[in-house]
């Protein structure tokens, strides 16, 4: 095995991409789709389950981690990895974002930010330098530079300075991060719905150099319109031959929309955070297992799903245990959001492979406007 981070591109259909990202702890299958393990778990779901519904990587949080119980005690316990028992590969975030979402408990300087914890209040300090400290220590396989993400909509000086702040956190984020063969390092571009900022970040973090590159600050309130017209262009500024990761998205056809427009990696809580509030995605659509019609009905959620949940249980079934607050709810609900979108990633490489995305993307647009009312 490989002891170098490597992306190799194997097919492209129009702007959509297949291909493989390789590390020592092995390969990650693009386009991908990171579930998020936010405390060291991806909620409701053993490691092997979430291995089983096809991921080949997981999402772990910075923030969280450092806080609770610490990235030094993960590191006294052999790391993220051993800690959690997923002998994958692991990408963690910076904890900027969650860090920015704090509001009034933060305060932004050109050193970094300053914020109570959300657990006891305790006073913390997040720097470029801190944060790839932490990732160290959590033994994260890909490693996100410490940046700064506004909230959509706002005004382009408060975007573009920012974006140019962020841009000096990435060269401290470099040089902070060494040399560690093995582990990989992500650049963030920023700049909001701007292109000229979002060219600028591109080329800032181009001249600083990055394993791979992330498209940050969308789906922060814009919108998927506005979302999608910024990927039109955002992923052209950068290096063809590095991953692309669009941070925090998403719902099925915004995944869809992304990668017709060049994005290979994503990431996004709703799979396990709807799983457990009775909200399924299939197929034809989104199930909610709470109402009332699925009281009596055998069916299964997706007849064309493999997952436990689909193969084992009723529909009728599945809103009885949601009803009853029985853990076994959110346990099947969320097995089978993530097995879901794991299948539509491992659609998209089939369909880019064969040069037939175009014609894949309007088969999935067209079961899921049916609608839920369709025999399953």
């Amino acid at each position: 095995m490989s002891e170098k981070f490597s992306f190799t591109l194997n097919a492209t259909d129009g702007a959509a991409r297949t291909g493989v990202i390789r590390t020592p702890r092995g390969e990650i299958r693009t386009p991908a789709f990171m579930p998020v393990g936010t405390a060291a778990t991806v909620k409701a779901m053993m490691p092997e389950s979430v291995r089983a519904t096809g991921a080949d990587i997981l999402l772990g949080n910075t923030y969280h981690l450092m806080l609770r119980p610490t990235a030094e005690r993960i590191d006294r316990l052999g790391g993220l990895h051993r800690f959690m028992n997923w002998d994958r590969p692991i990408l963690t975030d910076s904890g900027g974002f969650q860090v920015m979402s704090l509001a009034g408990l933060r305060k932004l300087t050109e050193e970094g930010v300053t914020f109570k914890s959300h657990i006891d209040g305790s006073r913390h300090e997040l720097t470029p330098e801190r944060s790839m400290e932490i990732q160290r220590l959590l033994g994260s396989d890909i490693v996100m530079c410490f940046d700064e993400c506004p909230a959509l909509p706002a005004d382009r000086d408060r975007i573009a300075g920012s974006m140019r702040l962020s841009m000096r956190w990435a060269a401290r984020s470099r040089a902070a991060f060494g040399d560690r063969p093995g582990h990989a390092l992500f650049g963030i571009m920023q700049g909001g719905l701007e292109r000229d900022l979002r060219e600028e970040s591109a080329q800032a973090l181009r001249e600083i150099g990055f394993d791979g590159y992330a498209v940050g600050g969308l789906a922060v309130g814009e919108g998927q319109a506005a979302m999608f017209d910024c990927l039109d262009y955002a992923p052209g500024f950068l290096p063809r031959d590095k991953p692309r990761y669009l941070m925090g998205v998403g719902k099925p056809d915004d995944i869809v929309g992304a990668v017709k427009r060049g994005i290979d990696m994503m990431d996004c809580v709703l799979p396990s955070r709807s799983g457990r509030t009775g909200q399924v995605f299939t197929r034809r659509g989104v199930v909610n297992i709470k109402n009332a019609r699925h009281a009596e009905d055998p069916r299964p959620l997706d007849g064309d799903c493999s997952c436990p949940a689909c193969s084992n249980y009723s529909r009728a079934y599945l809103h009885h245990v949601f009803r009853a607050n029985e853990m076994i709810s959110g346990m099947l609900l969320t097995w089978h959001n993530l097995h879901y979108f794991q299948e539509i990633m491992a659609g998209m490489r089939a369909a880019i492979s064969a040069g037939s995305f175009d014609a894949w993307e309007a088969d999935f647009h067209a079961r899921r406007d049916e609608g839920d009312i369709a025999p399953v």
